[in-house]
């Protein structure tokens, strides 16, 4: 179903059955399968290839020779009905790659709202990115990592599987992320090591001064006071039940697997 209200080039390739929301502009060249949906306002400029069983919101911006919903790169995938969902208000620019989920992960690939995904990111089968975060030129994530809101991951950074990536990190440019990155902190290297509190991003979104002390003890508790992980887990969990601002820490701890980077 297109809305009447969409553009549709005529030298674009829209298969029966997919819908395209009101507004939205299919520009030059670009293909969208059969089993697309796309939200009103959204912009493919041209070149853009958005396969497979496929959901992208409202008024997002897509440049051109992105490649949204294919065949993922995972050997044991034969074709199962995997799936993609965008959210709203993203800016996906030039040969952006978003594969499809896996039934052996969550089946599902997804990409919240408000991002900038730069020129050359890769986000693998099973990803979750979180809203509001920036990828930059050449970020490759792995399958399965999981990216929280307001996360920066600087040009050139590659991001192993099933890693965790803390909400208000910032990870420097040609790094290697290896295991899990908590909240709220600076990360760089190959591989990456921590580097302090993400002050000035922190401040920039609105963290009061209390607040940001409360994150810095807990830093000093995960790092600087010579603890072990179970220990300064549970001191901090004691900590985020008075405190809210912490409650990040509790929800990256219950899903780290690999260990955090140290």
């Amino acid at each position: 179903m297109i809305d009447k209200t969409a553009f549709i080039h005529p030298s674009a390739i829209v298969e029966e059955g997919a819908v395209i929301g009101a507004g939205a502009h299919i520009g030059p060249f670009c293909c969208v399968g059969p089993q697309v949906e796309i939200g009103a306002g959204t912009v493919l400029r041209s070149h853009v290839v958005v396969n497979g069983i496929t959901k992208i919101g409202a008024n997002n911006q897509i440049f051109q020779f992105a490649s949204i919903g294919e065949v993922n790169q995972d050997l044991k995938y034969t074709g199962e009905p995997t799936r993609v969902v965008i959210g709203d208000g993203n800016c996906i620019r030039e040969s952006v790659t978003i594969h499809r989920g896996t039934v052996q992960g969550t089946g599902l690939t997804l990409v919240g709202s408000g991002n900038l995904l730069m020129v050359n990111v890769h986000i693998a089968h099973d990803c979750v990115v979180g809203n509001h975060c920036i990828l930059a030129n050449n970020a490759a994530l792995a399958g399965h990592v999981e990216v929280d809101d307001h996360v920066i991951i600087g040009g050139m950074t590659a991001v192993h599987q099933f890693c965790v990536i803390g909400a208000h990190t910032m990870i420097g440019g040609c790094s290697g992320v290896a295991q899990d990155v908590p909240p709220f902190i600076i990360a760089q290297g190959n591989h990456a090591t921590p580097f302090g509190l993400n002050h000035v991003g922190l401040k920039r979104r609105g963290f009061d001064k209390d607040d940001i002390q409360l994150i810095r003890n807990a830093y000093k508790i995960l790092y600087r006071q010579e603890n072990s992980l179970e220990d300064a887990r549970a001191e901090i969990e004691q900590l985020s039940q008075q405190h809210p601002v912490l409650k990040p820490f509790i929800t990256f701890f219950s899903r780290s697997t690999r260990g955090i980077i140290r």
